[in-house]
């Protein structure tokens, strides 16, 4: 009887071991609740308006190559100038001056070389007699040709002295009409301070400011056939077809906008003319928008999670984003109305996981709330 109680003992012994040897139960994975949005197309129509002006397409601002005091000032504002056509004059005193200076030096160098060749010659004919030595003709030799390379470089001089007293005239070196006055005489002025803006004969285009959320809409809108339209205030006219040609890589460091050029054609404008350009925005006739934090990068491209309703799991999904429109994004494939995708907590899920849709806590009534009170 003790032996069959000890083994009944040993029995229930080992059954106690395996069961406090076992592992609990994880408790599962509690649901995490997200924000979820069901896509909607939205017409992308609509006008948008920009202020804009006409200006010259290339416009110059001349300066003098040389300093000096301003002696005089030929043109100004909205004169109508001409190639070759003398704009301003630098007090050239200084400068004819040293013109002369080096017309002398070319003149005394002339004087030594003819000198030195004169002397080089008869030393020929010494040392043909034997009355000089080889050594000293060579130093004869010598001196003659440092005295023509001195000649030289004394012409060169003056080249460049005539030069300097030439760029005393500022000279127009195009047909254009002056829109900006920088220097009146008097003023003592540097190489290379402006002194007049000139706008060149030629093309005309109209100049506008684009906010930086709007860039990507005005690229997409170039591959569009009459995109873009240009308003003339005070002419009553109507708008006419006019033709992007350049926007600015960066955007202004100030005003944080992009300026963009575009071409008028053959448009009778003025320069300084006010405009308003508008945009048709309408690149595709229906788009969707998603909020800027529903979107992730994953691998180098643009991801969003989408809901799956039937067993409330997430999912990525691949997209393509065509620009921004505020705090949106303008999706272009990847996703189809009535897709619901997760627009907030994106950055913590996983493929597959379960989740619940956020729900606001109801407000407490004005009663409940008086009696939570009491």
């Amino acid at each position: 009887m003790p032996q069959v109680f000890s083994r009944l003992s040993l029995s229930v012994l080992g059954a106690l071991l395996v069961v406090g040897c076992s592992k609990p139960a994880q408790a599962p994975e509690p649901e995490r609740a997200v924000r979820t949005l069901v896509l909607a197309s939205d017409s992308a129509g609509g006008t948008r308006e920009y202020a804009a002006e006409i200006r010259a397409r290339t416009e110059s601002r001349l300066s003098f190559r040389v300093g000096g005091k301003l002696l005089q000032r030929r043109v100004n504002l909205g004169d109508v100038v001409k190639p070759g056509q003398v704009l301003a004059q630098l007090d050239a005193q200084d400068l004819v001056l040293a013109q002369e200076a080096a017309k002398a030096a070319v003149l005394a160098a002339r004087v030594n070389r003819d000198q030195l060749g004169a002397d080089y010659r008869r030393f020929i004919e010494l040392k043909d007699q034997g009355f000089i030595s080889a050594a000293e003709l060579e130093r004869r030799d010598s001196a003659f040709k440092a005295a023509q390379a001195q000649l030289e470089q004394a012409r060169a001089q003056a080249g460049v002295q005539t030069n300097q007293a030439a760029y005393a005239m500022l000279v127009a070196d195009t047909a254009g009409v002056i829109t900006g006055v920088d220097a009146e005489p008097g003023m003592v002025v540097g190489p290379g301070t402006p002194i007049v803006r000139i706008a060149h004969d030629g093309p005309r285009d109209v100049v506008f400011s684009v906010p930086e959320d709007q860039v990507s809409l005005l690229r997409a809108a170039t591959a569009v056939p009459g995109a873009f339209k240009v308003r003339l205030w005070g002419e009553g006219q109507q708008p006419r077809d006019i033709s992007l040609r350049e926007l600015a890589a960066a955007a202004d460091p100030v005003t944080r906008t992009f300026q963009a050029k575009a071409d008028v054609g053959k448009l009778d404008v003025k320069l300084g003319q006010t405009a308003t350009v508008l945009l048709q925005s309408a690149v595709r006739s229906q788009v969707l928008k998603l909020p800027l934090s529903a979107v992730l990068e994953q691998q180098g491209h643009a991801t969003v999670w989408l809901l799956d309703a039937a067993s409330m799991t997430v999912k990525s999904r691949q997209v393509q984003v065509a620009g921004a429109d505020g705090n949106e994004v303008v999706v272009a494939d990847g996703l189809k109305p009535g897709d619901e995708v997760v627009i907030a907590g994106v950055h913590v899920l996983t493929a597959g996981q379960k989740v619940r849709r956020y729900q606001a806590p109801a407000e407490a009534s004005p009663a409940a709330a008086r009696a939570a009170s009491r």
